[in-house]
């Protein structure tokens, strides 16, 4: 069902492979302002592609990019290959550590409509038209979107095992994480992959906005071209691929904040008296602890006030949308209709459009947020379990934008995914038994 194909990656030419922490960076909705500015610093820093400057950005990325391959500061790999990715994490608070394994691969750009890639929230149109700029001027990809794929045997694992003993790279990311790459040349192994993949639907776990960005690219090319067979570079897009039946997959939660809000506090404790159980709290930190186990419950936290809310039981039927279950007993279900639609007044249609509304994965920052003025007031919410997403990807409805964290983010910068036709050139038909030509 899922085509996918190895990837004639870009990567920093070798030379800087001594610089390369310095080098990668994180995506863009997870590092703060300051993080973003000291990686701005370095000229050579993925970023610069990533997330460019200027009152042109997507232009900037371009001129990057070619002084870049001028100047070998990055240059493709000369056959392609299946990118074994492993990224080993600790969770806050606790020793453990986790292993992520998965490659990075390029994958046809399914339409939605073809429930082949699955997604599971919306997202916010801002980000996705900057996505379809960068994407459009440049042709690159800084860092893979991440898709989930089923393999209860686990038959791949050995293979990315092998692979990654011998990394390309093993550094620490700017959390502390572990990241290392390797690569699969065996066109044997690699046909492996692709009839394994073949057999699944993907769910897209993170990457819905770059996503949606490479489905509009497709969709453009492909009308410009009067002799499109779906082959072409430009119908591929570079994605990482995690096993869902691995134990060290983590979704954290992405909290809400607020501004421009025309509601005081009391207004806004008032009018949840409705719906909501509401409890003050002497400790904002405590909430994380008094939320976790508790359905449709959350932190409401002000300058200098903090509340644990929670929709009472029976008020979940007079749920104000047409949905299935599975999608209207979610917390952030309950919290986008409940609170943000019915008490704040920003309806469901509007708010992944809202300038009121903001997101920040980092607990720490959120109340740091809140307490400096930056933002009004925040929600904490808390994270949702595998099982949810999927029941969602199969009711064919979709969680509000920002409902889950993967954790950790891939990075940005170990490899570039190229859908440039002169970078796609290559006799593919060699990993398939599938007949196909090289992607012009």
């Amino acid at each position: 069902m899922a085509e996918i194909l190895p990837i004639k990656a870009w990567r920093y030419n070798a030379a800087l492979n001594e610089q390369i922490e310095d080098l990668t960076s994180p995506l863009f909705d997870v590092v703060s302002t300051k993080q973003r500015e000291a990686l701005y610093r370095n000229p050579k820093n993925s970023i610069h592609l990533s997330v460019p400057k200027g009152e042109n950005p997507a232009q900037e990325a371009k001129k990057t990019l070619k002084s870049w391959k001028e100047d070998k500061v990055i240059l493709q790999d000369p056959i392609p290959g299946i990118y074994v990715y492993y990224q080993y994490f600790r969770l806050p608070g606790l020793d453990e550590e986790h292993c992520r394994k998965g490659f990075i691969i390029n994958i046809k750009a399914y339409d939605w409509s073809e429930k082949i890639i699955l997604r599971h929230e919306n997202t916010i149109a801002k980000a996705v038209n900057d996505r379809i700029n960068l994407l459009k001027e440049t042709g690159f990809q800084s860092s893979p979107t991440h898709g989930l794929y089923t393999d209860i045997d686990f038959d791949l694992e050995q293979y990315m095992d092998e692979a990654i003993s011998a990394p390309i790279y093993d550094i620490e990311d700017y959390q502390g994480i572990r990241e290392k790459l390797g690569v699969i040349h065996d066109a044997k192994i690699i046909a492996k992959f692709i009839k394994k993949i073949a057999g699944n639907t993907i769910i897209l776990a993170d990457g819905h906005h770059r996503y949606e960005g490479a489905l509009a690219y497709q969709k453009e090319m492909s009308e410009q071209n009067p002799s499109h067979t779906g082959e072409e570079s430009y119908n591929y897009h570079m994605m990482y691929l995690t096993n869902t039946e691995a134990k060290d997959l983590r979704i954290l939660p992405t909290h809400r904040l607020f501004q421009y809000i025309a509601l005081s506090e009391e207004e806004i404790i008032t009018k949840l008296d409705e719906d909501f159980i509401i409890r003050p709290l002497d400790d904002p930190q405590e909430i994380g602890e008094l939320i976790i186990h508790k359905k449709w419950a959350f932190g409401l936290v002000f300058k200098n006030s903090a509340y644990k809310i929670r929709l009472k039981p029976e008020k979940i039927n007079n749920y104000g949308h047409d949905l299935p279950d599975a999608i209207k007993n979610l917390d952030l279900t309950v919290l986008h209709y409940f609170f943000i639609e019915k008490i704040l007044g920003i309806p469901l249609a509007e708010q992944r459009f809202s300038d009121s509304l903001d997101y920040e994965r980092n607990l720490s920052r959120c109340h740091f947020k809140i307490s400096t003025g930056q933002a009004d007031f925040g929600i904490i919410t808390k994270e949702i379990s595998m099982r949810e997403v999927i029941s969602v990807c199969e009711s064919g409805y979709l969680m509000p934008q920002k409902s889950t964290y993967f954790y950790p983010k891939a990075l940005s910068g170990l490899i570039f995914g190229s859908v440039l036709p002169e970078d796609f050139d290559f006799p593919y038909g060699i990993f398939s038994t599938k007949k196909k030509t090289a992607a012009k």
